[in-house]
């Protein structure tokens, strides 16, 4: 059955994707681990690293187009459960290293004992068992998003209001990991990682197998966004989008419905930030930031909304740009640039890339098909009746 379900969820486009990301995820690392260092096609560990940013971004940005493509709810702070997850990870990291650390001690992480803390807080108990912190990455994520959207879907927030609130979420959690009671490291957050599994973080085979497993973490998340999409649940998401109203006079529980969704999309990016980690080597408090939210919806837009394919793409386009843009004489103008990329996308291309495209490609199909069944008919020697005179 659920097999049936992926299989009727999948078109050409969807499995096109499918097959590059893995054929991505295969070929990358076998090429940094098999051939020798400066070969033409060998790709150094360092791209290994920032491509796997890359699909970890497209990973969120999949997650908001969820929400946003196919539910209209606008998340202005789905950075806070990217983080989250990214902490929850990170919270693991810090545990195996162990007396490892500047301080050697084997318990408490090294800004705990600078700060002079004399024992570990509860709420790192278990994150040394690899086990509890995956479970972590997903549940606390998801248990946020469960009672911030049962209040404020329950309350019929919507639009702006709802896109504000998340925001002041998102900068109210920035503010509280910035505090060194807090516990999470402060200003500085967690980081000088050492192992993940017994292996070391930052072996070319490490880096090569998380790169991996990030490509499979997007096609599986892929995978669930197009069986929701497709499904009866799916029609139902996009009836709240178009004409909420109407489809709660209908006799849908629509603050269920966007419940739902609304936790499974931050679980999506719990598990973005929780493989994020490991690649960058780094989780802090900027990661809250709201602007980092905001760039998300903007790789989203920019990608194509309320098509999957396009969100993944949206992410990946836009931080290579990044990349490229801000390692040169335009790094001050960056975020202007951004800006306009946003506006002009907004202007010209309101659909995105991947749904610009298809505006323009199904008409042209549809006119082919039809032109074809016509050829085919008069082949065989049938055509339209005349009119009555």
């Amino acid at each position: 059955m659920s097999a049936h379900i992926l299989t009727r969820s999948l078109d050409r486009a969807a499995t096109a994707f499918i097959l590059i990301v893995a054929a991505v995820g295969i070929l990358i690392p076998l090429s940094n681990l098999l051939l020798p260092q400066g070969s033409f096609l060998q790709v150094p560990t360092y791209l290994v690293a920032l491509w796997g940013k890359y699909v970890c971004y497209a990973i969120l940005a999949l997650s908001i187009d969820l929400i946003w493509g196919y539910c209209g709810i606008l998340s202005l702070g789905h950075g806070a459960f990217f983080a989250l997850g990214g902490y929850a990870m990170g919270m693991y990291l810090m545990r195996q290293i162990g007396s490892r650390g500047v301080y050697g001690n084997p318990i408490l992480p090294d800004f705990m004992v600078f700060l002079n803390w004399d024992k570990l807080p509860w709420y790192w108990y278990g994150f040394d068992i690899f086990p509890f912190a995956a479970l972590m990455v997903l549940l606390v994520p998801g248990l946020l998003a469960f009672c911030f959207g049962w209040l404020a879907f329950r309350s019929r927030v919507t639009g702006v209001y709802l896109s504000i609130i998340t925001q002041a979420m998102t900068y109210a959690l920035l503010l509280a990991f910035f505090r060194n009671d807090f516990g999470f490291g402060g200003n500085n957050g967690l980081t000088d990682f050492k192992d993940i599994l017994g292996f070391n973080v930052q072996a070319d085979g490490t880096r090569a197998a998380l790169f991996a497993l990030s490509c499979l973490a997007l096609i599986v998340g892929f995978l669930i966004c197009r069986a929701i999409v497709t499904s009866k649940l799916g029609k139902v998401l996009i009836a709240v989008r178009d004409a909420e109203s109407r489809t709660r006079f209908l006799g849908y529980r629509v603050e269920s419905y966007k419940l739902f969704v609304f936790t499974l999309s931050a679980c999506m990016a719990g598990v973005a930030g929780a493989l994020y980690v490991p690649q960058v080597g780094i989780i802090n408090p900027s990661e809250f930031a709201p602007g980092n939210s905001i760039e998300a919806v903007i790789w989203v837009a920019v990608g194509g909304r309320g098509t999957l394919v396009g969100a993944a793409l949206g992410a990946v386009v836009v931080n290579y740009a990044k990349t490229f843009f801000t390692s040169g004489p335009l790094a001050p103008y960056w975020l202007f640039m951004l800006g306009a990329l946003f506006i002009l996308v907004t202007l010209l291309l309101p659909k995105g890339i991947v749904g610009t495209f298809n505006s323009w490609w199904e008409p042209w199909r549809a006119q082919r098909v039809s032109a074809n069944t016509t050829s085919a008919a008069r082949e065989d020697g049938i055509s339209e009746p005349n009119p009555a005179e």
